[in-house]
C-alpha cells in the first residue's frame, strides 16, 4: 500500500480496522488531534482529496491513492498558507486544540459556503473561543496590534507567542512525543454504583500476549488522598484512593491493565474477572441526608475533612447576620423560590491523560494535561512515599481545561504503573472516560428568600444550599462556599443568612468548574432581585444600583469568614451597570418576528475575588542572557487563558524590551520554584505578580550594574528601549549582559507573591431573548457584558475570555446536561448527546470594559478568566420571565422545559 500524505509518499499500512486519525499520527503528524474519536468534534479533521473529512472516521486504508492533507501541510513549502495567516491575524484560537481542524475546514469552504458559517462549521467544535474570532478569521479582519515600541507591551492587543505553531500543527499537546517502548494503561471501571470488590481473578486477562500487570487495590498504596488540588490540603476531604476495594460510583476505577498495545490492554479488560458484593446506592442528594440513608462512607471521620459521615455529610455551613425572620416579616415586599441547577461536562476537547517514566536518575517523570503540575508533584510524592526531588511534573501546550484539570485523575496511576513496570506507560482516557468517570459541576438546590423596603432598599437575604457532590468530595466544601459568599456579599443588606450542605452520593463526582459554585447561586440571587424590582415598579438595574457595595462598604456574607484579605482594589461595578444598560437602550436592529414571539430584556451581575482564600503561591525568575534578551521562568500552565502572553507583556513593559525578546518558561517542576497552579483566577493575577516582582528587582539589578560601571548615582539610572539610561550614557542589555559574564555575576532576579491581599473583579451581563408561546423556542436576540478587569492587559485576549466564558455558560444555561439514569449511569457520555455549543448556536456578544486601575494586580490589571461564565444564566432567566411573565427555576432553558408552563398560560 502506499500513501501520499503532505505531497510525501508513505509505504507504511496501516494495521487491519485503523482510523486514519491514528495512522497519521503514528507517522508523527501530531496537529491531527484527537477529541471525540466518534466525528462528532472535529479536532482530527483533514483534508482527503481537498475535502474536510473526521479522520476518526475514515478507515486508514479507504486513502490509500488520494491526497490527504494535514494542517501540516497546509501551507506546503510556501510558507503559511491565507488561512492559517487569518487565524494568525484573528487570534482565532485560546487553547488551540481545535485549531488545526478548524483551519482546514474553513480553508476548504467556497463562497457560498463562507455566507453561511453555522452550516459550513457544524462539524467542528470550539469550546474556549465562543468562535467571534474564528468568523473575524474566515472574514480576514485582523485583531492584533502590530509592532509596539520597547516598554509599551502592556495593555495592548499583542498575538500569542505560541500562535505561529499552533495555526501549523506544530504545538505541542500531551500526547504529541514519540516514546520508545512505550507501554499502554487501559482501566476496568466499574458497573454498579455501589458495591465492594469480593475478589478479583486476574489468570485470563494475564494470559493475553502482551500483558505485563494488572494493577489492583491490592498493588496501590492504601493512602487515603483527595483527588482535588489545592494548596493548602484541609480545604479537601481525604476519602479517595489511587485503586479502592469499595467502588461509590459507576464508571469508578477498580483495575488497571498496562500491556504493549491498547488493543491488549482492552482485552484484557474484557477477561478480568471481578466478584461484586451489591450494596445500596443513593442517587437522590435530598435523599442523602434522610435518617436511616445508605452510607457512602460509613468509616469516614472529622480527621478526614468529613463534617458528619452517618448523614452523608460533607461540608456545611450556617450562619446569620442581624434577623433575617424578622426582616422579612416587616418588610414591604418578599420573594421565596427554590433553584435547581445541573450537572455539566468541562469538555475539554483534549481529554484527560498523560505520559510517565523513569529517567536515568531514577526521577519519576509524568508528562500530563494538568493546571496544577506543582500541586500534583506533590501528591506523588506523598502517595509514592518519593523525595520531591524524585518527581517531576510538566504539561506542555494544555488542551483547555476550565478547572477540571484541576484534579488529580490519571497521575497517580501513571505513577503506579510506571515504579511497577520500570517501563514509560501512556494512560490517555476516552471522551466516555472523561463523561463519566472525571468530574462535574456541583448540581444545587438553591432556596432563597428575600425582602424590601418600599424604597427599594434590600432588608433580608437568606439562602438555603443543598450541593450534590457526588461519590467524593474533591472541591466539596469551598465550592458550597464559595456559592454562598460573592452572591451575596456584593449586596448591602442588613440581614443575612446562609445555610449549607454538601452530600455524597453515588454518582459521578463533582468538582472545580469555572465559577466555583457562583453560577448556581447566582440563578437565584439575581432572579429574587428581580422580583423584588418588580413587585415595587423599579427598574432592575435601579434596583441593584440601590443595593450593591461600594467601596467602602464590607463584603460580608456570613458565618463571618477567617480571611480578611478581600480589598477593593479598584471598583468599577457602577460603570459595568450604566454601560449594559446603555448598551441594551440603543437602537439596533428590530427584529421582524411575527406576534407569537415574545420580547423580553434580562439583566445580572456578579463579583468574584481575585484569588482563592488561605494563600496562593507563585515565583517567577528572570534572567538576562548575552544577547540582550531575556529568560523568563514561571510556574503557571497555559491552556487558552493567555497567560504565556501577558506574562512576557508585563516582562517586556517593566524591562523596556519587547515580548519578543522574553523568552518563556513555564509549567514544569523541574524549573525549580513553587506555582500552587493557573485556577481560581489566579494565572495573572498571582502568578503575574511574581514576574512582575521578578522583573522590577531585575530592572533594579541593571541599573545598579551601570551605576557601578558608570560610577554615577543608580537614581539616575532608567531603563529605556533594551538599555540603561543615565543622562547621555547609554549602556545596552547586551553590553550590560557582557559585563555581567567578565565579572561571573549573572544578572538575574526572582519573585514571589503569595496570593494576598485580594481584589475583586465585577461583571455584569445583559441579554434581550425572544420566546415563542406556542413552541417554547428561544432566540437571544443581545448579548452584552461589561468587565471591571483594571487595566486590560490584553484587550483582544481579555475580550476573547469574556466572549468564550459567556459561550460557554450559554451552553448550560441553554441545552448541556449530562443525564443519569436511576441506577446512577450517564446515560448521554458522548458529545453527540450531549449538546456543545457549535458556532450556529452562540450570538455575537458586546463586550465592553469598565476604566479602572487596581492597585494589588500587577500593573493595575485584575483577573478576568472564569467570572464572565458566572452571571450568564441568571440574566438569561431574568430576560425569559421579562419576556413570558414566567419564572422559570431550573435550567437548561430548552424548549421542552419551557414549552408546559407557556401552554397553561397562553394555551394553544
Amino acid at each position: 500500500m502506499s500513501f501520499e500524505i503532505n505531497g510525501k509518499a508513505f509505504s507504511q499500512a496501516p494495521r487491519a480496522g485503523q482510523c486514519l486519525r491514528t495512522f497519521l499520527r503514528e507517522l508523527g503528524h501530531f496537529g491531527v488531534k484527537k477529541g471525540c474519536d466518534a466525528g462528532d468534534c472535529g479536532a482530527c479533521t483533514v483534508l482527503l482529496d481537498g475535502e474536510p473529512v473526521h479522520s476518526c472516521l475514515i478507515p486508514a486504508f479507504r486513502a490509500e491513492g488520494r491526497n490527504v492533507t494535514t494542517i501540516e501541510g497546509l501551507g506546503a513549502d510556501h510558507g503559511a498558507h491565507p488561512m492559517q495567516q487569518a487565524f494568525l491575524a484573528a487570534q482565532g484560537f485560546q487553547c488551540g486544540f481545535c485549531t488545526a481542524g478548524m483551519i482546514l475546514t474553513c480553508a476548504s469552504l467556497n463562497q457560498a459556503q463562507r455566507t453561511d458559517l453555522g452550516t459550513a462549521l457544524k462539524g467542528n467544535i470550539c469550546r474556549c473561543t465562543g468562535y467571534r474570532s474564528i468568523e473575524d478569521a474566515v472574514l480576514g479582519k485582523s485583531n492584533v496590534e502590530g509592532s509596539v515600541e520597547a516598554g509599551a507591551a502592556f495593555g495592548r492587543s499583542l498575538p500569542a507567542p505560541a500562535g505561529p505553531d499552533i495555526v501549523r500543527g506544530k504545538a505541542r499537546y500531551t500526547f504529541d512525543t514519540a516514546i520508545e517502548g512505550l507501554l499502554h494503561i487501559k482501566l476496568l471501571r466499574s458497573p454498579h454504583a455501589h458495591a465492594r470488590i469480593v475478589a478479583i481473578d486476574k489468570s485470563d486477562a494475564l494470559r493475553v500476549a502482551g500483558v505485563l500487570a494488572v494493577l489492583t487495590h491490592e498493588d496501590a498504596p492504601s493512602v487515603l488522598i483527595s483527588t482535588a488540588r489545592h494548596e493548602k490540603d484541609w480545604m479537601d476531604p481525604e476519602d479517595t484512593r489511587v485503586l479502592d476495594d469499595v467502588v461509590r460510583f459507576v464508571g469508578q476505577k477498580v483495575a488497571a491493565i498496562v500491556a504493549e498495545s491498547e488493543a491488549a490492554a482492552e482485552e484484557a479488560c474484557r477477561r478480568l474477572k471481578v466478584d461484586y458484593e451489591i450494596l445500596p446506592a443513593l442517587i437522590d442528594p435530598e435523599q442523602a441526608m434522610a435518617p436511616g440513608a445508605p452510607l457512602v462512607h460509613p468509616d469516614r471521620t472529622t480527621a478526614n475533612r468529613v463534617a458528619d459521615a452517618q448523614r452523608n455529610l460533607v461540608a456545611e455551613t450556617h450562619g446569620e447576620f442581624g434577623d433575617v425572620a424578622a426582616a422579612l416579616a416587616t418588610s414591604a415586599v418578599t420573594y421565596e423560590g427554590t433553584f435547581h441547577s445541573h450537572r455539566v461536562q468541562h469538555a475539554a476537547l483534549e481529554t484527560h491523560g498523560g505520559l510517565a517514566w523513569l529517567d536515568d536518575a531514577g526521577v519519576l517523570n509524568v508528562r500530563t494535561s494538568t493546571q496544577v503540575p506543582f500541586l500534583t508533584r506533590r501528591a506523588l510524592s506523598d502517595i509514592f512515599e518519593l523525595p520531591l526531588d524524585k518527581v517531576r511534573v510538566f504539561c506542555e501546550r494544555v488542551g483547555g481545561g476550565f478547572g477540571g484539570k484541576q484534579e488529580m485523575f490519571v497521575e497517580d496511576i501513571l505513577a503506579l504503573a510506571t515504579l511497577k513496570t520500570g517501563r514509560p506507560v501512556k494512560l490517555e482516557l476516552t471522551r466516555e472516560e472523561q463523561f463519566i468517570a472525571t468530574s462535574t459541576r456541583h448540581p444545587m438546590r438553591v432556596h432563597i428568600e428575600a425582602g424590601a423596603d418600599a424604597d427599594g432598599k434590600l432588608t433580608a437575604l437568606q439562602l438555603d444550599v443543598l450541593s450534590n457532590t457526588g461519590a467524593y468530595g474533591n472541591h466539596a466544601g469551598p465550592v458550597m462556599f464559595h456559592a454562598m459568599a460573592e452572591s451575596i456579599s456584593v449586596y448591602n443588606c442588613p440581614n443575612k443568612r446562609v445555610d449549607g450542605a454538601a452530600v455524597y452520593t453515588n454518582t459521578v463526582p463533582a468538582g472545580a468548574f469555572r465559577g466555583y459554585g457562583l453560577p448556581q447561586a447566582l440563578i437565584a440571587v439575581e432572579a429574587a432581585i428581580d422580583e423584588l424590582a418588580s413587585q415595587l415598579g423599579i427598574s432592575p438595574y435601579e434596583m441593584r444600583r440601590r443595593n450593591i457595595v461600594r467601596p467602602g462598604d464590607p463584603m460580608l456574607s456570613p458565618p463571618p469568614s477567617e480571611f480578611h484579605d478581600v480589598v477593593y482594589g479598584s471598583y468599577g461595578l457602577d460603570q459595568c451597570l450604566d454601560l449594559v444598560e446603555r448598551a441594551m437602550q440603543a437602537e439596533g436592529p428590530q427584529p421582524d418576528l411575527p406576534p407569537e414571539w415574545l420580547i423580553g430584556d434580562g439583566v445580572a451581575l456578579t463579583m468574584i475575588d481575585s484569588a482563592p482564600p488561605a494563600g496562593h503561591l507563585a515565583d517567577a525568575v528572570v534572567a538576562l542572557n548575552d544577547d540582550g534578551g531575556f529568560d523568563l521562568t514561571v510556574g503557571t500552565a497555559e491552556f487558552g487563558n493567555g497567560t504565556s502572553t501577558v506574562h512576557r507583556q508585563i516582562a517586556a513593559t517593566t524591562l523596556a524590551t519587547t515580548v519578543d525578546r522574553i523568552r518563556l518558561h513555564q509549567s514544569d517542576t523541574a524549573h525549580g520554584g513553587h506555582d500552587t497552579g493557573a485556577y481560581g483566577s489566579a494565572g495573572m493575577f498571582v502568578a503575574g505578580k511574581a514576574t512582575h516582582a521578578a522583573a522590577m528587582q531585575l530592572a533594579t539589578e541593571l541599573k545598579a550594574a551601570a551605576a557601578s560601571a558608570w560610577l554615577c548615582d543608580v537614581a539616575s539610572c532608567t531603563l529605556e528601549a533594551e538599555a540603561v539610561v543615565s543622562g547621555v550614557r547609554r549602556m545596552s542589555f547586551v553590553e550590560l549582559a557582557r559585563l555581567a559574564r567578565e565579572r561571573g555575576e549573572p544578572l538575574a532576579a526572582h519573585g514571589h507573591s503569595d496570593g494576598t491581599p485580594r481584589t475583586v473583579g465585577f461583571n455584569v451581563q445583559g441579554f434581550r431573548v425572544a420566546v415563542n408561546k406556542g413552541t417554547g423556542e428561544l432566540r437571544i436576540l443581545r448579548s452584552v457584558q461589561a468587565a471591571d478587569a483594571g487595566i486590560v492587559a490584553n484587550p483582544m485576549q481579555c475580550r476573547g475570555q469574556v466572549e468564550g466564558g459567556v459561550a460557554q455558560a450559554l451552553g448550560a444555561a441553554l441545552y448541556e446536561e449530562m443525564a443519569i439514569d436511576a441506577d446512577g449511569r450517564v446515560i448521554n457520555a458522548k458529545f453527540r448527546d450531549y449538546h456543545l455549543p457549535s458556532f450556529a448556536d452562540v450570538p455575537r456578544t458586546e463586550v465592553l470594559f469598565a476604566e479602572t486601575t487596581d492597585t494589588i494586580g500587577p500593573l493595575g490589571a485584575k483577573s478576568m478568566s472564569e467570572s464572565p461564565y458566572n452571571p450568564v444564566a441568571a440574566a438569561l432567566g431574568n430576560a425569559i420571565a421579562d419576556a413570558t411573565g414566567i419564572r422559570f427555576t431550573a435550567p437548561p432553558f430548552k424548549p421542552d422545559r419551557l414549552f408546559p408552563a407557556l401552554l397553561d398560560k397562553f394555551g394553544s
